[in-house]
């Protein structure tokens, strides 16, 4: 249980389900509902699948290329408390806005499915760097189940949020969305610092 906690805090702080509800709302505005649902379901469907194979496959790659595992656990934590430090000064938010303005600006670009919403918004670098650090912990099949389990609950949450966009965001508004992502990028910061402590003690024990 533990675990899947530890596992369910990280990736909704990472993916932030109603973070990328304004930016979806953003770049479907006016395509008919039909297809807003279609993309939705075909975005959290291809992050999944990044997320998975980076998961059962992402330990294989590091020992492919030379980096062990508590290099990367450092690398990873530093690189998840940039992205803390981007949601407590709302830099991060203001990012996935410019690039989701750029997009509707395009009149070429209709099919928002893998760029910019599964890639890099859902499965983006920190959340690729969440999971094969929570992978790298330990090994054992229940252990992988738990960790998978606890993703896809929360790309089942990303897929409401997709859904449940347009409305969120009327619910929401932007006073509430910005002090929710400030509070997430705080646990955030705490969860990436710890990761580099763990991989400091490991390379120095």
């Amino acid at each position: 249980m533990e675990l899947f906690i530890s596992a369910l805090v990280t990736f909704f702080v990472v993916i932030d389900p109603p973070g990328c509800a304004p930016i979806y709302a953003g770049l479907t505005a006016g395509v008919p509902t039909v297809h807003v649902r279609a993309m939705a379901v075909r975005a959290v469907v291809i992050a999944g699948a990044i997320l998975v194979v980076f998961a059962l496959f992402g330990q294989d790659i590091l020992r492919a290329l030379g980096i062990s595992l508590d290099g990367f656990r450092i690398a990873g934590g530093i690189m998840l408390f940039l992205i803390a430090l981007d949601m407590v000064f709302e830099k991060r938010t203001q990012r996935r806005e410019d690039r989701a303005q750029k997009l509707i600006d395009d009149e070429d670009v209709d099919d928002v499915s893998v760029f910019p919403m599964a890639m890099p918004m859902i499965a983006g670098p920190g959340s690729i760097a969440s999971i094969m650090l929570l992978m790298s912990k330990g090994t054992g099949v229940e252990r992988t189940l738990v960790i998978l389990a606890a993703l896809a609950v929360i790309l089942a949450m990303t897929l409401l949020a997709l859904l449940l966009a347009a409305p969120l965001m009327r619910i929401l508004g932007a006073k509430i969305e910005a002090v929710v992502t400030r509070l997430l990028g705080v646990l955030l910061a705490a969860l990436a610092a710890q990761f580099v402590i763990d991989g400091l003690k490991a390379s120095f024990s």
